[in-house]
């Protein structure tokens, strides 16, 4: 999907949603974010940096400021919790063992998770193991958290944990969170704004309580095509 004149911005401290559906340009946009790809003119700035040229030694210091939660969560299957936790300390640090272990526990409590340290992804509901890749994502203490489509393929019960989840992170490590979704229903739940994209633009842009309010066909039609299914 190319993107069409995008301009967004992300305020410190604040949760983001960019709601759309399925080929939409919401995983292109994040790409765009983390500088995984390169817009061919505008910029992109984080921190006030534009990052687009930057060099691959300049982008990981850029990268560093983020952390990501996947949408499966991506956790090793063959490591432990533990592991997997410690994993991008192991990758982008300078710790030892002890520090290493005080960090996961650390993380482990923040994201209300004490004690599993020894569990493997596969003995976690999958509640868990979102709360266990966000853990992960903390770990070097970033910025921003971008999670991709957190709550895909979840059951109602869990759906609504990821999304405590979301907010007990924004609230307790105050970062800033972008949230790429199609789920109105969680977007309205854990957002200050929402930007719906529809074929690579943004069409909206406005605060969750103001999204019902949106005069913009598609958004009207989006929004009534979820709440009918409820």
């Amino acid at each position: 999907m190319i993107l069409k004149d995008i301009s967004l911005h992300v305020e410190r401290g604040k949760t983001r949603v960019i709601l759309g559906p399925s080929g939409s340009g919401k995983t292109v946009l994040l790409k765009h974010i983390i500088g995984l790809l390169e817009p061919d003119r505008g910029e992109i700035k984080v921190d006030g940096q534009n990052i687009v040229g930057l060099s691959a030694k300049d982008m990981l210091h850029i990268r560093k400021k983020f952390g990501m939660v996947f949408q499966q969560a991506a956790l090793f299957d063959s490591m432990t919790v533990a592991e997997n936790i410690a994993f991008p300390l192991r990758e982008h640090g300078d710790f030892n063992e002890s520090e290493i272990k005080t960090k996961v526990t650390n993380a482990l409590e923040l994201v209300s998770l004490e004690g599993i340290e020894k569990k493997f992804p596969s003995e976690l509901s999958g509640g868990m193991r979102k709360r266990v890749g966000l853990a992960r994502a903390i770990i070097l203490q970033p910025q921003c958290v971008l999670y991709d489509e957190p709550t895909t393929g979840l059951d109602p019960i869990t759906t609504d944990d990821v999304d405590r989840m979301i907010l007990d992170a924004s609230s307790r490590l105050n970062v800033t969170s972008v949230v790429i979704s199609h789920d109105v229903g969680s977007a309205l739940n854990v957002a200050d704004n929402i930007a719906v994209i529809h074929e690579g633009a943004i069409v909206e842009d406005c605060k969750a309580e103001d999204i019902k309010n949106s005069k913009h066909p598609f958004v009207q039609e989006f929004l009534s095509a979820w709440f009918k299914k409820q």
